[in-house]
């Protein structure tokens, strides 16, 4: 059973820790169910408010929040949490399968989204890729990594293409860091989807080309050249040509 109590010990059970923020008690029940199958830690809240007081209080591993709540939406939630520095993993969920609603939804902070109606293994999955990107990188890993007038630190989600500074979601950031590794290599989409996003995605996931929209718009967003180019019907390669 997963808890969705307010109040109780912040001790840690070993288990990953999950909020679920949505104000359909039904939409929030099942969410909590299906994650806690999975063998997380699950907390649910209705409302924004009180979304934030759970994250303070219970300091949760990741957050799943709807953006269409009462009192306090999920957005302003998400651009909150940014605020006060608290970079905990957020996969949005929202009903409107809109490019104007998704690119809200990234720049109010949150590291993926999901459209309304959901299938719950597709949530468990992303909730699962977001865990495993969040996780602490081995030792020795570079600080920033670089390639023409591109830099990312993978740390902070944050680089500059030229003396234009950028910041990235956990998602386009993972993306972004995996090419920076592989510059001028051609990365098969089916590999890129495996390392960022986890074996849970299959070939005809479109998040992979949605993220590289979203990368794309904002190296190039000063009418720089063209950095991450497609390589039809095989995936993508970083390169300056």
């Amino acid at each position: 059973m997963s808890s969705t109590d307010s109040t109780g010990s912040t001790g840690r059970s070993g288990r990953q820790r999950i909020l679920v923020v949505d104000d359909e008690p039904e939409v929030r029940a099942a969410v909590e169910d299906g994650l806690a199958v999975e063998g997380y830690e699950v907390r649910g809240a209705p409302d924004g408010l009180a979304a934030l007081s759970q994250v303070a209080a219970w300091e949760p591993d990741a957050v799943v929040l709807d953006v269409m709540m009462p009192v306090l939406d999920g957005l302003a939630v998400c651009r909150q949490l940014r605020a006060l520095g608290d970079r905990t993993p957020v996969l949005v969920l929202t009903a409107l399968d809109s490019v104007s609603e998704r690119v809200d939804g990234l720049e109010a902070g949150a590291d993926d989204y999901l459209v309304k109606p959901f299938a719950l293994d597709e949530l468990v999955a992303r909730v699962r890729a977001l865990l495993r990107r969040a996780a602490p990188g081995p030792a020795g890993a570079a600080a920033t990594l670089g390639f023409a007038d591109l830099v990312l630190d993978p740390a902070t989600r944050t680089g500059r293409r030229g003396s234009r500074p950028l910041e990235f979601s956990r998602t386009e950031a993972a993306l972004l860091e995996l090419l920076l590794r592989h510059p001028g290599q051609v990365l098969p989409r089916e590999l890129i989807l495996e390392l960022v996003w986890g074996r849970d995605f299959g070939p005809d996931s479109n998040s992979l080309a949605v993220y590289v929209g979203y990368l794309r718009r904002k190296l190039e967003a000063a009418g720089e050249p063209r950095l991450v180019h497609t390589v039809h019907g095989v995936g993508y390669r970083l390169d300056a040509a």
